[in-house]
């Protein structure tokens, strides 16, 4: 049986005598990760965000202790602590986090994507494009293949239960790929030669 939750890991929660609340898009990474792993720790979903949606959706680390605590007060999370040990609290959706999760992952209703590229910035204050395209072209390489490697895990593993994991997956490697592309072909309009 789940615990009466007590608020404590932040003075803005704290302060909070509201049950309603704002769900906000880390609200959402929260539910969803929840509603996919099943019940977890504050750490377990530190760790879970840092292994998919943060390769799409950047979240504060502190996300993960925070923001459960703030969705279990409004009643979208239960908690169960444990009683001896290290008395850690166990975050599961309650129904009222699953009908918002689902409501807001049918509403098609999306805002518009956010590129915050430091490469790109350097070069709108004037930084030479070259220089930088060999480390980002590093990184987008490796992370490609990271995520290729994380997509061929699931496809392998033949569980349906992963087909939303698999198609970000998917989404991750084909957008490193583009960006790939999109540095090849600004090096070479950069020097046609």
């Amino acid at each position: 049986m789940p615990l009466p939750f007590v608020p404590y890991y932040t003075t803005r929660i704290m302060k909070s005598n509201s049950k309603v609340i704002k769900l906000t898009g880390n609200s959402y990474a929260v539910l969803a990760l929840l509603e996919q792993f099943g019940e977890s720790t504050s750490y377990d979903i530190k760790h879970a965000i840092e292994l998919s949606i943060q390769n799409f959706w950047p979240v504060p680390h502190t996300t993960a202790y925070e923001e459960p605590a703030r969705l279990a007060a409004a009643g979208y999370l239960s908690v169960r602590q444990e009683e001896e040990g290290r008395r850690r609290r166990f975050y599961s959706l309650t129904e009222k986090g699953h009908e918002a999760l689902a409501a807001w992952a049918a509403d098609p209703e999306v805002a518009p994507p956010q590129l915050r590229e430091e490469a790109i910035l350097k070069v709108f204050a004037g930084g030479a494009p070259g220089p930088l395209v060999d480390s980002r072209r590093a990184w987008h390489e490796a992370k490609r293949e990271e995520l290729a490697a994380m997509l061929r895990e699931v496809r392998e593993s033949g569980d349906s239960s992963f087909a939303a994991s698999e198609r970000t997956l998917m989404t991750g490697v084909g957008y490193h790929q583009k960006m790939l592309e999109l540095m090849d072909l600004l090096m070479k309009e950069r020097d046609p030669t």
